[in-house]
């Protein structure tokens, strides 16, 4: 009977399983409109670049008072900012999804209430937005993980550690800084790496969803923290097949070697 009963449980969980789009996808229009339609609507955009240093690729950082409110518990500063693409090139705009990546970065943290109003507040920037074929289920972001022995959201890689952490950064990656957000007690930033993004999101095929672009540090007291590569390319990149993976096996270290190098 007890074994019944949880196969009901597990069935009835599985049938009410939403998918959830990693990004959305709204009509075309120009990058000073996109930033015009964010402030209107209550959003402020904090950061700019063209990803991959491709002007077809315009990546436009934004954050609220809500995604704020939020990110600042401890470890959740990388959900402080979303972000739009605007695409040029197939006349599109690709944006990160608050109801995907937000569960995603806050875990335990999430508040479904106020990330619907941020949500909602995108749909009335810029009209009806349709989700892309990159989902996952609802009940599988929080816990996601590549496979069995990949790093979890939590496995956070320590690129620095010491004094004046935000100091160092900020002169050393001077002109590769997309966006700096303070978050309760950490400051995260956007750091551009052109050449490398360039060579892993072609390598995958992600250009259509590069708004996940640019990777994100967090200084958080006295360390500096990167979401291991492993986990970001995969959570941004749900549909990454083995074969995708196994082309880019050498990109976390690279991400982190770069990043790294910036606190030297």
């Amino acid at each position: 009977m007890k074994k019944l009963i949880l196969a009901l449980l597990f069935l009835s969980a599985s049938l009410f399983a939403k998918d959830i789009s990693s990004y959305l996808n709204g009509s075309y229009q120009s990058t000073d409109k996109v930033k015009s339609a964010l402030s209107a609507n209550g959003f402020n955009v904090i950061g700019e670049y063209d990803a991959m240093g491709d002007a077809n690729h315009h990546v436009v950082v934004y954050t609220c008072p809500g995604l704020l409110k939020l990110a600042s518990k401890e470890n959740r500063g990388f959900a402080a900012v979303q972000k739009v693409m605007v695409d040029s090139e197939k006349k599109n705009l690709v944006m990160t999804n608050p109801e995907y990546f937000m569960p995603a970065f806050l875990q335990d943290d999430n508040n479904p209430k106020i990330v619907a109003k941020v949500a909602s507040k995108l749909s009335a920037a810029f009209g009806t937005l349709k989700g892309g074929v990159s989902t996952l289920e609802d009940d599988d972001i929080a816990g996601f993980h590549f496979m069995m022995g990949m790093p979890y959201y939590e496995d956070m890689i320590e690129v620095a550690e010491g004094k004046d952490l935000t100091a160092t950064l900020e002169k050393n990656a001077k002109g590769k800084i997309v966006f700096t957000q303070k978050a309760g007690n950490a400051t995260v930033y956007g750091i551009a790496m052109p050449k490398l993004e360039k060579t892993y999101v072609t390598t995958i095929n992600a250009g259509a969803h590069a708004a996940f672009l640019p990777y994100m540090v967090m200084v958080q007291g006295d360390k500096a923290l990167i979401l291991h590569g492993k986990y970001y390319l995969a959570i941004s990149n749900p549909t990454l097949s083995m074969g995708d993976f196994m082309g880019i096996s050498s990109t976390p270290d690279d991400i982190e070697e770069q990043i790294t190098a910036l606190f030297k």
